[in-house]
């Protein structure tokens, strides 16, 4: 079946989202809106997303209330995110309207395609970006649902006419079980999201269950250089009907990496396929973008696209907005955003811009995001944090989570300055700005990392800065 002129599922014919304005819930409103649905939301605030769907038609209040919620709404979608108080869910449950989790909304409109989904710890909205761009240069007209903006509010989804549903399967709160893809890449298996799971075997099992998933004759792509990754291949090696397709630099992987040689703010990478080299472009620094082109390549054959064209077309993608992201440069200084928030993305982030940077100085505004991950992660943190010149570290940013006690910022500061890091606490956001334009010199890089809301910063220190 052809998602040409897909059926909106009857739940979601005219749906509410709550936090419609997040990256995922914002591009599954998207995708309905796009193929005809009648869609409504609210948000915490406003934002450019909330403006991107307006112009779709899409109905976005700011703030909750149970009024927001229209009488013939047809179903709530949620995320893991809200709240049981909320007022529209419980309007929602008091008036008996289906309740929907934003994952089986996001498999509803998988319906009828030939899906791709992204899994791994890191390095998912990159890849599945990758994937989109990619497939898209080549015609394919795929959908896609990724956890990121490309290069424009709204940008993170789009309802395409052609077979291909690419989306970033998210594992933090197991809602990656409900995809049935043709087509999956695991990038790596870490341990995170420790509200959520306990152990390594609590993150093993729920990745076992995402392959166990993948539609009979699919493939699985997995990376054969993480720990974590090869652990899991070795655990799932007798699904039957499957297809594992290893890539890496290791001597052993199917899709074989020989060469990654940095050029400046991109990189080439020569691999062996079929017993030959092919080499292409990368458009974005750091070995980890290489490796993850390299799993997009893969997992783009396996669906059935052509192999060089496709790694020519890989080099279209430019980037995703808060990865590695230029935000400008005033009085000679650099501002560059970040997602990074767990300890392997903060240091293969800042690897990768001291790579590109040469001898300039990296200074890094971080933002810890969630209590539980600064509690079990602090410590790490405060080594990435090491690679830096000097950092400045916010007070953390809850999200979803109630403060723990003891648990605080001082964990990753104590770690950096055991680690020899030039560490400097700021409990207020507002002034970050002006110890910027205190410590920025001509030709040094500033870098503001963290899942929150440290991304508004940067505009903020540019202002600062060329003032």
């Amino acid at each position: 079946m052809s998602p040409s002129a897909p059926s909106v599922p009857p739940a979601m014919d005219r749906p509410h989202f709550i936090g419609i304005g997040g990256a995922g819930m914002s591009g599954i409103a998207k995708i309905l809106a796009q193929r005809g649905a009648r869609v409504a939301g609210s948000d915490s605030r406003e934002s450019e997303t909330a403006a991107a769907l307006r112009a779709l038609g899409v109905t976005v209040h700011i703030g909750h209330d149970a009024a927001h919620l229209a009488p013939d709404a047809t179903s709530v979608v949620v995320s893991s995110a809200i709240r049981p108080e909320n007022p529209e869910l419980a309007a929602a449950r008091e008036r008996g309207v289906p309740v929907v989790h934003r994952s089986d909304a996001l498999a509803a409109l998988m319906d009828g395609t030939r899906p791709i989904a992204v899994a791994g710890t890191h390095g998912k909205t990159t890849t599945t970006s990758m994937l989109a761009v990619a497939l898209t240069a080549l015609g394919s007209r795929p959908s896609y649902a990724i956890g990121g903006d490309l290069d424009a509010p709204g940008s993170n989804a789009h309802h395409g006419d052609g077979e291909i549903f690419v989306a970033e399967a998210d594992e933090s709160d197991r809602s990656f079980h409900t995809y049935a893809p043709e087509v999956a890449i695991i990038l790596n298996v870490e341990l995170d999201h420790h509200a959520n799971y306990a152990s390594m075997d609590e993150i093993y099992d729920s990745f076992e269950t995402f392959v166990g998933k993948i539609r009979p004759g699919g493939t699985l792509v997995i990376s054969a250089d993480q720990p974590g990754a090869v652990e899991l291949t070795s655990r799932v090696r007798d699904i039957g009907g499957l297809t594992i397709v290893t890539v890496g630099e290791s001597e052993d992987a199917d899709l074989r990496i020989t060469k990654i040689n940095p050029r400046g703010l991109t990189s080439e990478v020569t691999v062996v396929l079929d017993g030959r080299p092919l080499t292409f472009t990368v458009s974005v620094p750091g070995r980890h973008y290489a490796h993850n082109a390299v799993a997009a390549l893969a997992a783009g054959i396996a669906i059935g696209a052509p192999a060089r064209n496709l790694a020519s077309a890989l080099a279209k993608y430019t980037g995703v907005k808060r990865r590695l992201q230029l935000k400008g440069e005033a009085a000679g200084v650099q501002v560059i955003d970040s997602y990074a928030h767990h300890p392997t993305e903060m240091a293969a982030d800042l690897e990768a811009i001291r790579g590109a940077a040469g001898d300039a100085r990296v200074l890094v505004v971080f933002q810890p995001h969630l209590f539980s991950r600064t509690r079990e992660l602090g410590t790490e943190m405060g080594g990435a944090l090491a690679l830096a010149d000097a950092s400045v570290v916010l007070d953390i940013y809850p999200a979803r989570e109630d403060p723990i006690p003891g648990v605080t910022s001082d964990l990753i500061i104590d770690a950096a300055r055991a680690a020899g890091a030039d560490v400097t606490a700021e409990h207020d956001k507002q002034a970050v700005p002006e110890v910027l334009a205190g410590m920025a010199k001509p030709g040094d890089l500033v870098l503001t990392m963290g899942a929150g809301d440290v991304t508004d910063l940067g505009p903020l220190i540019l202002a600062r800065l060329g003032s």
